[in-house]
């Protein structure tokens, strides 16, 4: 069979099923180019989901009949004017979008760039342009979507289920320019200059209004690289990653990168099948990432992907520790004293039931020990007269005792304390466990050096992108290095750690290439720790006198990440007053 040249409209086509998937898509394209012509204003309508019609409205510079007749031409476009693909300053810029759009389906575009005496309308059908009344900007009308390629028309959801993903596609865009207006359907509305922290609330819903902590970091050694935005408090979550909206130089993007440091950044705090919210907007130089690698334009690729993970983590993680759930602030830049002792940080990390531990919170607030028994020793809890009920009214000490003054225990689960004009209530089992898990995960890592190697055979391949990771695994207590092209050894890891590192490695190799990054080791590591803190910590049921409940708050108050535990759940909650008057109809 002789190889020929496709024709044209075959090739629109094919390159259209590349860059329009479903009228999302088209809604995608269309908004983007409307922002790269400098809209402000940008309205879009869709009718049954988008199969039968598409309309978006801008006000940005329109174009003159040159350039309109041009759009329509493959890879035409004026968003590369050096011709260097390094070097992208616009959302789009691969001049396939119109072309694709108007193969399969009928286009009529009107628009107007001020200059001219009047508008102009192209037909995309048949590439006609006569003079139009449009005086400003561009509307671009999609009717008949896959109506010529009755395959593609098949694969369409019900008109509902594209309705969601239109509205998906313009709330991203909307989170990546809250200077822009953007209406849709006329019924979601973004308004134009948005302050970010109501355009947020205005896309993800009334819930996340005061929970979301700011971030504002920038690389000290790399100029460029800066991250800014806004992430969601431990115990604000979702059953999906649907909230969260990641960008880099203002393009909305899901990059595995981004999603990786987000997950690892919250693994101590959230659980492993929970979401974070979040709108984080990453800038780095044109240069150190390629935005160049398909189509649709959602995925990227880093230079130095490692870097830029390790960057958005430490401050991801900073941004956490600076912050506690419902409470003044409170100084958790130091760490607590060292008279806060845990013996167990020098035991085997094994579980323990409660009730063959002792545990001792000494005498004086200062003090919180944590050790394991005598043989033979029965953990026999503390338990005290009620003391008398302190009234809950300002001292001095609340400055200095941000979780305030003890005022007893309820259910024997519930410390209760007054601090200013509040009542606070703590967790003991989640606040004890935080403390337990924090001072383990910074003393209680214990590595053992093997006499003899562990050798682990493996494809020559997945050795390389083992050891692409071989410094954070070494973060985790594994010391490992190639042995040979096909093999890699252990010669120091985490004690009492007894593994099938074969599987391991083969998982963190798939991880490698999949991610570019793994986190295999690091989620291992934390479960452990995690399981032997939950176990080793205050229980629920077990009481506690004045002066262990004391101590409790005290070494809460100079521990970081302290406002959840390592599972998200709230330590402590603050009720103010005037909300216990209203109880009691006293306002």
């Amino acid at each position: 069979m002789p190889v020929r040249v496709l024709p044209d409209f075959l090739i629109n086509q094919i390159a259209a099923g590349e860059v329009v998937e479903r009228p999302a898509s088209v809604v995608k394209e269309l908004v983007e180019n409307a922002l790269d012509a400098g809209a402000d204003q940008i309205m879009i309508d869709v009718a049954d989901g988008g199969r039968t019609l598409i309309t978006v409205v801008d006000n940005g510079s329109g174009m003159s009949r040159d350039d309109l007749t041009r759009s329509i031409t493959r890879h035409a476009t004026s968003k590369l004017p050096d011709d260097d693909l390094l070097n992208i300053n616009f959302m789009g810029f691969r001049g396939e979008a119109l072309p694709s759009i108007a193969s399969v389906s009928d286009m009529t575009i009107d628009t107007c760039n001020g200059a001219d005496e009047n508008g102009w309308r192209l037909d995309a059908n048949t590439g006609d342009v006569r003079p139009s009344d449009w005086d400003a900007g561009t509307r671009i009308r999609v009717a008949n979507l896959f109506a010529r390629t009755p395959a593609r028309l098949k694969f369409l959801r019900a008109d509902r289920a594209e309705m969601i993903s239109v509205l998906d596609v313009v709330r991203r865009l909307a989170m990546a320019r809250p200077d822009v207006g953007f209406t849709l359907n006329n019924k979601w509305r973004f308004p134009k200059n948005q302050n970010m922290r109501d355009r947020i609330v205005a896309v993800m819903g009334d819930d996340v209004a005061g929970r979301m902590i700011p971030v504002d970091a920038f690389s000290a050694s790399d100029a460029g690289i800066e991250l800014h935005g806004f992430i969601s408090e431990p115990t604000l979550r979702r059953a999906s990653s649907v909230d969260q909206y990641l960008f880099v130089n203002g393009r909305p993007v899901k990059d595995k990168v981004l999603v990786g440091a987000l997950r690892a950044a919250y693994m101590d705090v959230m659980h492993a099948r929970e979401f974070p919210l979040c709108a984080l907007y990453l800038t780095v130089p044109p240069r150190s990432v390629d935005v160049n690698v398909s189509p649709a334009k959602t995925e990227v690729h880093f230079l130095e992907p490692a870097h830029i993970r390790g960057f958005i983590i430490k401050n991801l993680r900073a941004a956490l520790a600076r912050t506690m759930n419902d409470a003044p602030a409170i100084d958790v830049a130091h760490h607590a004293p060292r008279e806060f002792e845990m013996a167990v940080a020098a035991a085997p990390i094994s579980p323990i039931s409660p009730t063959t531990m002792r545990m001792d919170f000494g005498i004086t607030p200062a003090t919180l020990r944590v050790h394991q028994p005598a043989q033979g020793e029965v953990f026999t809890p503390a338990v005290s007269a009620p003391s008398p009920v302190s009234p809950i009214a300002p001292s001095d000490t609340d400055a200095m005792q941000p979780l305030g003054r003890v005022i007893g225990q309820i259910g024997n689960k519930y410390i209760l304390a007054a601090s200013g004009d509040n009542l606070v209530v703590v967790d003991q089992h989640a606040a004890h466990e935080r403390i337990t898990y924090e001072r383990l995960r910074q003393h209680a890592i214990k590595t053992q050096p093997l006499l003899t190697p562990i050798v682990v055979s493996m494809r020559g391949d997945d050795v390389a992108a083992v050891l692409t990771v071989a410094d954070e695994m070494r973060a985790s207590g594994l010391h490992i290095d190639a042995f040979g092209d096909d093999a890699i050894a252990i010669f120091e890891k985490p004690a009492d750690w007894d593994l099938n590192w074969a599987n391991l490695f083969h998982d963190i190799a798939d991880e490698v290439r999949a991610n570019g990054h793994s986190s295999q080791l690091g989620e291992r590591l934390h479960l452990k720790l995690a399981n032997y803190a939950c176990h080793h910590s205050v229980r629920a049921g077990q009481a506690l006198d004045m002066a262990s409940c004391d101590a409790l708050l005290r070494a809460i108050e100079n521990t970081t990440r302290a406002g959840q535990c390592n599972h998200g759940r709230p330590v402590y909650k603050f009720i103010p007053i005037a909300d216990m008057d209203a109880w009691f109809e006293r306002i």
